[in-house]
């Protein structure tokens, strides 16, 4: 006669659930505020460099394509495609990090962050 019962049944687990009043939601709120604006801030200098009329047309189109064809559904070559899926997505994002890192400025970052500041406040 053989024994089908899941060995792992035989084991009782305690589990604690964190009560809301252990956690400091002044710290928690840091730290989320932190990440946004962690994650806002490339995005804020490349609306700026995107809208700043001292950068050359052909460079903010360029990066206005690369940006557009990264957040679109549809690929050149599709992700589902091993290795070659995201080869395409690979390029568009080599061509906005080179020009956001070749025409970034002391000014674009600085007007960036005042919109981060007022967007997001610490």
């Amino acid at each position: 006669m053989s024994n089908n019962r899941n060995p792992s049944s035989e084991y009782t687990y305690d589990a604690e659930v964190i009560d809301s009043t252990v956690i400091d939601e002044g710290i928690l709120r840091k730290v989320l505020i932190s990440a946004g604006r962690t994650i806002a801030q490339p995005a804020l200098e490349a609306l700026e460099i995107l809208i700043d009329p001292s950068i050359p047309t052909k460079v903010r189109m360029t990066m206005f394509a690369a940006l557009t064809y990264l957040i679109m559904p549809m690929d050149l070559v599709p992700d589902l495609v091993p290795i070659a899926g995201f080869s395409d997505d690979l390029v568009a994002l080599t061509a906005v990090i080179s020009l956001w890192s070749s025409h970034i400025t002391p000014e674009i970052r600085n007007k960036a962050r005042k919109k981060l500041d007022k967007w997001i406040p610490l």
